[in-house]
């Protein structure tokens, strides 16, 4: 690896920024019984008896006792000091499943609900689990696959919210899901074991100690074929960087979050469990996508962790309202004077948004997003109706978060909006080899980065060195030390004349057009030096300006037309060059992400541009 002797930026460099209020803790353990401790009463999760009911407030003291008993039915019957992994729908069950394997009985793996059958047998393989926790609505993918020897079932709509009360009893037939060598169980049988083994004196999972330092979770970052990348964490990999987006982002203890991310991605884990739990917060789930703002008015949430893809359909749902009401000029004229007061220090934006808040539940006040790049435009657009936006950078590999945008820092935040933020409190970065823009590969170190890939020596090798992650993320650092995101270091385009093309910010220029719902730009041509792009054109706006859907042909002059005017926008050597109209959305990452490399488009199929008669 080339190493590079460019300034270090530190965390403690933007003490200014961080919030105070934070408790030390070193493992997951230590932190639910404080926290069960410190804010027994208060609420730690929303649920549903039923799909559509009200919800229901399960108190920390519950949640701690369900751990308890769950993981000590789960050891007395001999699944413990091993790899188990859990896969299903956000719930309850399975995060009370995830905190009794890492406070006790091993190393936890999620899994990928969306994964195919042979895809979680690959997983399951390349971790060596043989135990699984799973939801009944995705037991049917585990029927071929022979290596689980026990299969713990859970069902939704039956959590308690007492003590006192015993769990639900089972409901559904574990028989179809029964085969030689494998041992089947309920989940909620074994609660109800658990409480039983507390009530007579079991101690032998509660007095567990944990190492802090010892091989906690394994996460797979793409888990599908080949040989799967596991991503090694330890208990203080993930309550360091806990401490860290606490420091960013203030969260109360009256605070409500309304989950609906991938359960099993640390993103959603990380940030939209584990970090409420620490602050003595609650969560709320989510009863679907299609549900998003139904969910939001019933549980009056004051957080919500998105994806900017999610944030975007949120976005566009008010503008769309906005428009039809024929109030346009008169929001635009209200966000910049929202914009003008806020510099002034007098905040009076959510009162004069306070329709808008009402549609979003009522009482948002902080949007956390990540995974992609979010529009500058997008994110000060809901400043000014009076939402904090926090904007964040991270990696699995890092559990996730390596920058932040502070919190306390409005003003800041709004001036360098399409920055990622500051690094974090007990991290550090710099750029490795910077061309003349200031442009290089980020480097990253700090408590919370991965002990390396699980049985992968070399990739980690490669990925780690001194302590120094290679991200593979391109980006650069102002002179205040905040960083900006360029693309990814795979991505770039080089083209004949030398130049480099990052796709992400032609994408970024391209996305502006409301003809456009989403975009990847790829290298074409046939020495792959030209820009080409695929457009999922956004069908709701061409409808609406065209008062009906347009054949397939019309809908690829309108978006070559629309390209042929943005790229009198782009530098020369940045113009797009092919184009291919999609015909359906991308296949995407869980988390909403295109994946690029299962995009792809034979050259036959690219519209040439030149030929369409475009200035490039």
């Amino acid at each position: 690896m080339t190493e590079t002797t460019d300034k270090i930026i530190k965390g403690t460099d933007f003490k200014k920024y961080w919030y105070k209020d934070i408790r030390e803790i070193e493992t997951i353990k230590e932190m639910l019984e404080q926290s069960a401790d410190e804010f027994s009463a208060n609420p730690a999760f929303w649920v549903k008896y039923r799909q559509g009911a009200p919800y229901n407030a399960i108190d920390y003291k519950v949640l701690l006792h369900d751990v308890q008993a769950f993981g000590s039915a789960m050891r007395d019957r001999g699944m413990t000091d091993m790899k188990i992994a859990v896969m299903g729908e956000g719930s309850y069950e399975w995060i009370v499943s995830y905190l009794a394997v890492i406070c006790g009985l091993g190393v936890v793996v999620p899994v990928d609900r969306e994964l195919e059958s042979e895809s979680i047998d690959n997983v399951l393989r390349a971790a060596g689990c043989d135990t699984m926790i799973c939801s009944y609505n995705d037991c049917h993918k585990l029927s071929d696959i022979s290596s689980i020897n026990n299969l713990v079932v859970t069902e939704f709509y039956g959590d308690r919210n007492k003590i006192d009360e015993p769990p639900a009893a089972p409901v559904r037939d574990m028989s179809p899901f029964e085969q030689d060598g494998r041992d089947v169980y309920s989940w909620r049988a074994l609660l109800r074991e658990g409480d039983e083994l507390l009530e007579a004196g079991y101690k032998e999972y509660t007095d567990l100690d944990i190492d802090p330092d010892a091989l906690a979770v394994i996460l797979f970052t793409s888990g599908t074929t080949g040989n799967p990348k596991g991503v090694m964490l330890t208990n203080r990999n993930i309550t360091a960087n806990i401490m860290d987006v606490c420091r960013i982002a203030h969260i109360h203890t009256w605070d409500k979050t309304l989950s609906f991310l991938p359960i099993h991605h640390t993103y959603e884990c990380t940030l939209g469990m584990l970090l409420v739990l620490y602050r003595g917060a609650s969560t709320a789930f989510c009863e679907g996508l299609k549900y998003i703002m139904k969910n939001m008015k019933e549980a009056q949430n004051t957080v919500i962790i998105v994806v900017p893809r999610v944030l975007e359909m949120i976005h566009g749902r008010i503008m769309k309202t906005v428009k039809k009401a024929g109030k346009e000029k008169t929001i635009k004229r209200a966000m910049r004077m929202s914009h003008m007061m806020g510099k002034a220090n007098i905040n009076i934006s959510r009162k004069m948004f306070q329709e808008i808040i009402d549609n979003l539940g009522g009482k948002l006040r902080l949007v956390i997003t990540g995974a992609a790049a979010l529009s500058p435009e997008l994110y000060r657009d809901f400043e000014d109706f009076g939402i904090t936006v926090l904007q964040g950078y991270g990696m699995t590999e890092c559990t996730p978060l390596i920058a932040g945008t502070p919190e306390s820092a409005r003003g800041q935040r709004y001036d360098k909006a399409g920055s990622v933020g500051t690094v974090v409190n007990s991290g550090e970065i710099k750029i490795l080899e910077p061309d003349e823009h200031g442009i290089g590969e980020i480097l990253f170190k700090g408590p919370n980065v991965m002990k390396g890939y699980y049985n992968m020596p070399e990739e980690t090798a490669e990925a780690l060195s001194d302590g120094w992650l290679y991200t593979g993320d391109l980006g650069y650092v102002d002179k205040d030390g905040w960083l900006y995101l360029t693309g990814r270091k795979k991505n770039i385009i080089v083209t004949d004349a030398g130049e480099n093309i990052y796709p992400e910010e032609v994408e970024d220029h391209l996305k502006d057009s409301p003809y456009i719902a989403d975009c990847m730009v790829y290298a074409a041509g046939e020495h792959e030096d030209q820009v080409g792009v695929q457009v999922w054109p956004d069908m709701e706006y061409i409808r609406e300006s065209y008062g009906e859907i347009p054949e397939s042909h019309e809908i690829e002059s309108i978006i070559k037309a629309e390209i042929k005017d943005l790229n009198q926008g782009l530098a020369p050597f940045k113009r797009i060059r092919k184009l291919y109209v999609r015909k359906e959305d991308f296949i995407r990452t869980t988390t909403e992400k295109i994946r690029r490399q299962d995009n792809t488009i034979s050259h036959e199929d690219d519209y040439g541009l030149n030929q369409a008669g475009l200035t490039v």
